[in-house]
């Protein structure tokens, strides 16, 4: 039985690859099909899918500055949005219930409420497996969709104590004092070293953080994030975040498997979700002028809102336990599950080609812009700029240091994360914020003095597509790139880039040749090659 659980899971994902599609469509599909022909869901299928929910928090707080949420676009943004919702598609779900009450099952003024904030969360999984597939987690966008699916995770728990009235016990009080306890989780991870301990370290204190939450009264996945935040800027967050991707990632699928097993639709109740499935539409318009007015610009309105809309699986949570109180007919969560379906095969779909559609209707969104810019949206522009190297990690940092030596002070280094950027900076680097895929950034810089641009980056599609930005931008300079497989370099050298070189290939070569000058001389070592060429 569980043989048959991996391989239609691989075989949906697998044709959802083929079909350019992301995976999690293929996976969510595999779910419904094993549903239909009549297999009954593992029993530990949710804890499966529980777990991923929980790693994915806590690699997410890793990442997570907390100061992001005391920003007025955020806070504001979630709570008008919010408000605004409930009362628009309470509107529109009562009218279409007067209109089409077969369809509807004559749904209440009270079940339609229900069903309006329901709908009003976004997916925090499907958001942030979908931004970070992209690579845009610590952009401003994936930052700014982060920091509203945050705070309506806040809002949930709120509604949970509400609902259920099930009060946190005094002794959530003492969470508190974990504040204190974040050099030694820091410490921890330190000590566990680079073997299999590390990942280890991150289940125990994923998992640890839920299990002490839910003891106290307080959502889990609340604790698995909570203490990712706490266990977040030191040396081993990063490394601790990247050995627990694909864990997370295969803990995931056994989410999006039980989506599937909510239960079979009729046609009545499949015609409800596309209904359900149109409000996207506004959740889209909603968010973006909710974003236009908090003066965010037009292509992280854009993308931030076009990534927030659709369903949450939280909207499950709520109506199972307003059906269990008889506030709503329980064949609703029926609709929603399949609604939720539906929404993440447009938002995967949809944000796959965000950027181009951004591209393609930039003209038309840039009047909605604001003049007036917030501070984090204020480009720099380096000076006495000739080579630019794009992506400040590990392999962008140490191109920068090489050519640095070689060339000084007209070296910089851009980065979209801006925590990495001004940590670099006190080290007194020569970095700056921008993403490398925004247009405007391109348009508002001066790239007549740059000679060349390394993309230190490990998305090829972002390569691919930074350097599309740069031809538009008339860019005249070279473009160099890094690959870690060679159909990865075919790609990009058709892509426009002039040169691509091999990650691990050119590491080898590297390695060589500084270890070569330990017993040579550089003249030596020139000498040496001169003989062996005549």
């Amino acid at each position: 039985m569980d043989f048959i659980w991996i391989l239609f899971a691989f075989a949906c994902g697998m044709a959802a690859k083929l079909a350019n599609l992301p995976s999690l469509i293929g996976y969510l599909s595999a779910g419904f099909i094993l549903h239909f022909i009549g297999l009954e869901p593992l029993q530990n299928l949710n804890t499966l899918a529980q777990i991923g929910i929980s790693l994915m928090l806590f690699t997410i707080g890793l990442k997570l500055d907390v100061r992001d949420l005391l920003k007025r676009e955020i806070w504001l943004s979630a709570a008008s949005h919010m408000i605004v919702w409930c009362w628009l598609v309470f509107a529109l779900i009562f009218l279409l219930a007067l209109i089409f009450a077969p369809v509807f099952f004559n749904i209440s003024g009270s079940s339609a409420a229900i069903l309006a904030f329901a709908l009003s969360f976004s997916s925090t999984v499907c958001i942030l497996k979908i931004l970070e597939d992209s690579g845009e987690l610590t952009t401003r966008h994936g930052r700014l969709a982060i920091g509203i699916l945050i705070m309506q995770d806040i809002i949930a728990v709120l509604y949970l104590v509400l609902v259920t009235g099930k009060v946190p016990s005094f002794w959530a009080i003492f969470l508190v004092g974990l504040w204190w306890l974040r050099p030694a989780f820091q410490k921890l991870l330190e000590y566990a070293g680079h073997s299999e301990l590390l990942p280890l370290a991150g289940f125990m204190l994923a998992l640890g953080g839920y299990e002490l939450f839910e003891l106290v009264g307080i959502k889990g996945d609340l604790g698995a994030l909570a203490v990712g935040i706490l266990a977040a800027g030191g040396i081993k967050s990063a490394e601790l975040a990247k050995s627990l991707l694909g864990f997370k990632d295969l803990f995931l699928i056994g989410f999006f498997l039980s989506i599937g097993f909510t239960a079979l639709p009729d046609w009545s109740m499949l015609m409800a979700a596309l209904f359900l499935a149109a409000f996207l539409i506004f959740k889209f318009v909603l968010f973006f002028f909710i974003f236009v007015l908090v003066r965010l610009r037009i292509r992280t309105t854009f993308l931030a809102a076009l990534a927030l809309s659709n369903y949450s699986e939280f909207g499950l949570i709520v109506l199972a336990l307003s059906a269990n109180l008889g506030l709503i007919d329980s064949r609703w969560l029926v609709i929603l599950a399949l609604a939720i379906s539906i929404s993440f095969i447009v938002t995967g779909i949809m944000y796959r080609s965000a950027h181009s559609y951004f591209a393609r209707f930039k003209t038309h969104l840039k009047p909605f812009e604001s003049k007036l810019r917030l501070k984090e949206d204020v480009y720099l522009q380096p000076k006495d700029t000739e080579i630019l190297v794009l992506g400040m990690g590990r392999v962008g940092r140490g191109a920068y240091h090489a050519l640095h030596q070689l060339v000084g002070d007209r070296v910089w280094g851009m980065d979209a994360n801006r925590d990495r950027v001004k940590l670099q900076k006190r080290e007194g680097m020569h970095v700056f914020p921008g993403d490398g895929e925004d247009p405007d950034v391109w348009e508002n810089l001066d790239l007549s003095n740059i000679k060349l641009v390394l993309l230190a980056l490990p998305s090829v599609q972002d390569s691919h597509n930074i350097t599309q930005q740069l031809r538009n931008a008339n860019y005249p300079g070279k473009i160099a790139a890094i690959a870690r497989y060679e159909d990865e370099k075919e790609k990009l050298l058709h892509s426009g880039i002039d040169a691509v070189f091999n990650f691990f290939t050119e590491a080898g070569t590297g390695f060589a040749e500084e270890s070569l000058l330990m017993i040579e001389s550089p003249a030596d070592f020139s000498q040496d090659a001169e003989e062996v060429t005549v």
